[in-house]
């Protein structure tokens, strides 16, 4: 970096602007030193020249001219900074000042300021003075005075100070403000070249951090975070295009192998409808694995999230349960919903109904007749959040693919026998991410535990209190008067 470029930088400018601040600040409280200083101190000698001129305008009067002459010429012989002087027009007749001060300059009525020679031959200076003026009877005058050396010299001592300190505080900060600067590009410039390599296609970069923990370690961890999550992004694009060339170009061959077939076929006009069945059955699983794709795109980018709301999700999830109530009588399957009457989340009741049912949908499709599943909602008695969860009697998920399962088009069936296009728990992780919820999958000893846990909303729970309440329980349930818990 140039050393002209640190001039130019926002941290400059700023440090420069605080610069001045302090600046105007130092000045300001160093001037009202000055002035208080100088103006007691001036005061002060205004003050002992005063009582001066009282203490010898008594004498003046018990003892008249004469009395007042003596006394003018002892206070002369061991005065220090006073300055006396008493004449007869302009002959003095006694004091420590040759004649009446011919440069003196009147600042008020009765007071003026004067220079006089002090000390005799080579050994004289020229010293400011104050003296108070007083006209006597017969023509006599009195002058009373301080000398204003050390006062001029204290005076003169603060404004150089002051000058210094304008001065120092100038080049410091100047100085600093330029260290601070160069340190400060330092890092960004870490940031611009990290930012550089990544705009080349290196997506594996992450910007350092320092360990100091202020706000550009903040920053440099926030920007890794980022970049973590648009790596993690664009390997989720690849693995999709790639999945989707995989799993898709087997339905598409067999879409257009029955459609040639019928369009060529010689058989019956039965046999040609079969195979436009099929080939449309083949047609509405492909729009179905593309929609589902779509659902998820959009939950991971939060287009939903202006949708949230608060809702019941014992509610929801009631729907689902009664929804897939056949399914579960077609296949043999004890299907069980437990849940309290109401429990509050902020959420999107399509996205938390089309989560559940995939849960549920695929708890049935892998739980052996005579099995049972469990669905219910409740309250983490850990950490006070609202959960669903899943519970199936089915083989379960091995620990090591827990975590992979919730990619896409992932199918621990090698085989793929089973119907589905490995997009469901994928759409169930996205749908938990968009509300800020927590998907746990484990082991339930025999079969597949899938919890999800919501962020608490307790301020929720007085404004949903407030609903009228609905019925939890299946129609038929509710005739049988049964608590809320449903077999089939």
């Amino acid at each position: 970096m140039r050393p002209l470029d640190v001039f130019r930088t926002a941290t400059f400018r700023l440090a420069f602007a605080y610069l001045i601040l302090f600046a105007v600040s130092v000045l300001l409280l160093l001037g009202f030193i000055y002035w208080r200083t100088a103006g007691f101190m001036a005061a002060q000698a205004d003050e002992t020249i005063r009582a001066e001129v009282q203490g010898l305008g008594e004498q003046y009067k018990r003892r008249l001219i004469g009395g007042l002459r003596t006394i003018i010429v002892e206070r002369s012989a061991r005065a220090r900074n006073s300055l006396y002087l008493l004449s007869l027009g302009d002959v003095p007749l006694a004091g420590n000042l040759p004649g009446w001060p011919p440069n003196a300059v009147e600042t008020a009525p009765g007071w003026i300021n004067f220079n006089y020679v002090r000390g005799v031959d080579d050994d004289s200076e020229v010293r400011p003075a104050r003296a108070a003026r007083v006209e006597l009877l017969g023509g006599y005058k009195l002058l009373v005075g301080r000398d204003m050396t050390e006062v001029n010299a204290v005076e003169s001592t603060i404004r150089s100070t002051l000058l210094w300190s304008l001065a120092i505080t100038g080049f410091f900060g100047v100085v600093g403000g330029v260290w601070i600067s160069r340190n400060v590009m330092r890092r960004l410039e870490l940031i611009n070249r990290t930012s550089r390599d990544i705009m080349s296609g290196d997506l594996t970069r992450r910007i350092p951090m320092q360990g100091s923990r202020d706000e550009l370690d903040d920053l440099a961890g926030n920007l890794n975070e980022m970049l973590e999550q648009i790596e993690r992004l664009m390997m989720g694009m690849r693995e999709v295009a790639d999945n989707i060339a995989h799993d898709l170009r087997t339905p598409l061959n067999r879409l257009r192998n029955k459609l040639e077939g019928a369009l060529i076929g010689q058989g019956s006009r039965e046999e040609q409808m079969q195979a436009l069945e099929s080939a449309i059955v083949e047609a509405d699983g492909l729009i179905s694995t593309f929609n589902s794709l779509l659902l998820i795109a959009e939950a991971e980018t939060g287009a939903h999230r202006d949708t949230l709301e608060l809702m019941d999700l014992s509610e929801v999830i009631h729907d689902i349960a009664d929804l897939y109530e056949p399914a579960a009588e077609d296949r043999g399957v004890t299907l069980k919903f437990v849940a309290p009457s109401r429990i509050t989340v902020r959420g999107n009741r399509s996205l938390l109904a089309r989560a559940a049912a995939n849960l549920v949908e695929n708890a049935l499709k892998y739980t052996p007749k005579g099995g049972a599943v469990t669905v219910a909602t409740g309250i983490n008695p850990r950490n006070d959040r609202p959960t669903f969860s899943v519970r199936d009697t089915g083989p379960g998920i091995p620990e090591a693919d827990r975590e992979r399962v919730l990619d896409r088009f992932v199918r621990l069936e090698r085989s793929r026998n089973t119907p589905g296009s490995g997009l469901g728990l994928s759409l169930v992780a996205a749908v938990a991410r968009m509300h800020d919820a927590v998907i746990d999958l484990a082991d339930a000893k025999p079969g597949l535990l899938a919890t999800i846990t919501f962020p608490a909303v307790e301020e929720a729970q007085a404004a949903i209190a407030a609903q009228p309440r609905r019925a939890l329980l299946s129609p038929s349930a509710n005739r049988s008067a049964r608590q809320p818990e449903k077999q089939v």
